[in-house]
């Protein structure tokens, strides 16, 4: 029995910092005429001033890394935004009844939350062509968050969103 439980504990402990990212873009865009970005001037992150740089250092880093160069004059602007907010819990409780022929049976059943409810990030990135002020792709992450991370946690965490962010762009068709 602990050598069922220890691997099932280890996959839900494992799940639980996972980075999970939703994608979206239009089908008509030819992703191969992008060759240069810049972020919008007002751009507004919602992030600290210490977290947006962080960020913007590491996107800079996976766009050079992609054949990207920032531009005074680019062909698309990145907008980022992000908001924190608390979980809801996961408990329910369900009530049920049934039978067959001459037996009748019923049940009630509670589920208990592994864990509570606990803090998510969600960071928003958009790109947006420069000359059509059109948004043609766009990435959702959502991340566990912790106020109180290290500067060097922080760091990792953003890595990891943005490593799985841009694992999608440019999307195969």
């Amino acid at each position: 029995m602990k050598k069922i439980i220890l691997p099932i504990l280890l996959i839900l402990l494992a799940s639980c910092g996972a980075v999970r990212v939703n994608y979206d873009y239009s089908q008509e865009t030819d992703f191969s005429v992008y060759t240069t970005y810049d972020y919008y001037p007002d751009m507004d992150t919602g992030l600290s001033q210490l977290d947006t740089k962080r960020l913007l250092r590491v996107v800079d880093s996976v766009m050079q890394i992609r054949g990207f160069s920032i531009s005074d004059q680019p062909d698309f602007y990145i907008n980022i935004q992000s908001s924190v907010y608390r979980d809801a819990t996961s408990s329910s409780v369900g009530v049920g009844m049934g039978g067959t022929g001459r037996n009748v049976g019923g049940g009630i059943s509670v589920g208990v939350p592994l864990g509570g409810s606990g803090i998510t990030r969600e960071i928003v990135f958009d790109f947006v062509d420069a000359d059509r002020d059109a948004l043609f792709w766009q990435a959702v992450s959502n991340s566990n968050y912790r106020e109180n991370a290290s500067p060097s946690t922080r760091e990792r965490v953003l890595r990891e969103v943005v490593a799985k962010v841009f694992s999608k762009y440019p999307p195969s068709k």
